[in-house]
């Protein structure tokens, strides 16, 4: 993926220190004026260190951004005591409440900059990047699946939960939390099912059609 790796699997803890210096210097800019007008520069200013020490870290500031995200997600996730194995269907509502609240704080803390539109696209794609983290995390750990690449189907989850989460944050009369927890764990339920479920496939010469050939519990 092209973001660094998480601060969770970092060992070294000078780089831990120096990671979490820049993010705290880009969330106190946050707070300031719009991401958009915010340069590496003063995020280094701003954490007093120099821009060779930036670079050692990220690639540029979106990246920084992406790993704020990510980092921010996991804590609450780690707070709550939050494992996904990539089966248990009580993991996923937890996911998704814990995306409500995260949402909620984002956009109280940050509400200036989440108001340009340069800033709504970027934040949808970390916190989308941050759960499929997790899920892709959760699904390594299962035993038997099918033919699917882990990474498509963590991709195709994480943006069903975020899309949905997402969509019931913005409704001007929102629905109640559980209502939204229940619809997400109908729709990714199914999506989980069918990767761990093994079943061969054949394709036929003459017309293209699938037929399934068998299937295994």
């Amino acid at each position: 993926m092209a973001i660094p790796v998480s601060d969770c699997e970092l060992r070294d803890p000078r780089q831990k220190r120096t990671r979490k210096l820049l993010q705290d210097a880009l969330r106190k800019l946050l707070q300031e004026k719009p991401f958009e007008e915010i340069l590496v520069q003063d995020i280094t200013d701003t954490a007093t260190l120099n821009r060779a020490t930036f670079y050692d870290h990220y690639a540029d500031k979106f990246a920084l951004f992406e790993a704020m995200v990510a980092g921010d997600f996991h804590e609450l996730l780690k707070e709550r005591n939050i494992c996904f194995d990539g089966t248990c269907p009580t993991a996923t509502e937890a996911i998704v409440l814990v995306l409500c609240d995260y949402l909620r704080e984002i956009h109280r803390n940050k509400k200036q900059c989440a108001s340009k539109a340069s800033f709504g696209p970027l934040l949808d794609s970390a916190v989308t990047r941050a759960i499929r983290i997790v899920v892709l995390e959760g699904l390594a750990k299962r035993a038997s699946r099918n033919g699917v690449p882990n990474d498509v189907l963590a991709s195709t989850i994480s943006s069903a939960i975020y899309g949905a989460t997402r969509e019931w944050f913005y409704q001007a009369k929102r629905r109640r939390n559980d209502e939204l927890v229940a619809f997400i764990a109908s729709v990714v339920g199914p999506m989980l099912d069918a990767g761990l479920a093994k079943q061969r496939v054949r394709y036929s010469s003459y017309d293209g059609t699938v037929g399934k050939v068998n299937k295994q519990p």
